[in-house]
């Protein structure tokens, strides 16, 4: 059976929270995932992690739509001051939809539609996102244990059932703001997000 993910490569990335070691991966499909890591995470010991889906407009373009960037940047805060921890960063922008159907999506919403409602008038899943790409990856990196930097109970049900072992959950509340009230609600209130 082909592995669903191959290692590529790993180099030293320099940021504002510290220096990362960034790893390469790569799917058949050609698809690219990132996992960043600091510290020993292999001393046996739970590691911090997030598991983090791409999202281009908070991530990189700073959105105030979503609570996307800052939790990025916060989880990258959390590694550096545990000291070791782990970020996976899943390219799987918009809930798995893609950034074209996300600008849709985003325009349904300016016209009313929660995130949710606009997915399914678009005729899209609700999430279509794959957290058990983040197993092999934690699998490559050593890590059988993991205190998840998390809001979504699915993200810790999901890797628990790909075997990665959650022993803690560490809520991660950032980013609110005037622009994406309506977005965390519906979070809460349709994805049973926990604030």
């Amino acid at each position: 059976m082909t592995k669903p993910l191959k290692f590529v490569a790993s180099c030293r990335l320099p940021t504002e929270w510290g220096v990362f070691t960034m790893h390469g991966f790569e799917e058949e499909s050609g698809q690219e995932h990132i996992a960043l890591t600091m510290g020993d995470i292999n001393d046996g010991q739970a590691v911090l992690a997030r598991v983090h889906s791409e999202c281009l407009t908070g991530d990189a373009l700073f959105s105030q739509k979503c609570d996307c960037g800052p939790q990025l940047q916060a989880a990258m805060q959390a590694v550096q001051k545990e000291g070791r921890g782990v970020i996976v960063y899943l390219r799987q922008e918009g809930r798995g939809i893609g950034l074209i159907n996300k600008i849709r999506a985003y325009h349904l919403q300016d016209n009313g539609l929660d995130t949710v409602e606009a997915n399914l008038a678009l005729g899209l899943p609700v999430d279509a996102r794959d957290f058990t790409l983040a197993k092999h990856i934690l699998d490559h990196l050593g890590v059988k244990e993991v205190k998840l930097l998390t809001n979504n109970p699915e993200k810790i049900e999901s890797l628990t059932n790909a075997g990665i072992n959650v022993v803690q959950r560490m809520p991660l509340q950032v980013g609110k703001n005037v622009e994406n009230q309506q977005y965390l609600s519906t979070k809460a209130e349709k994805l049973g997000h926990l604030f």
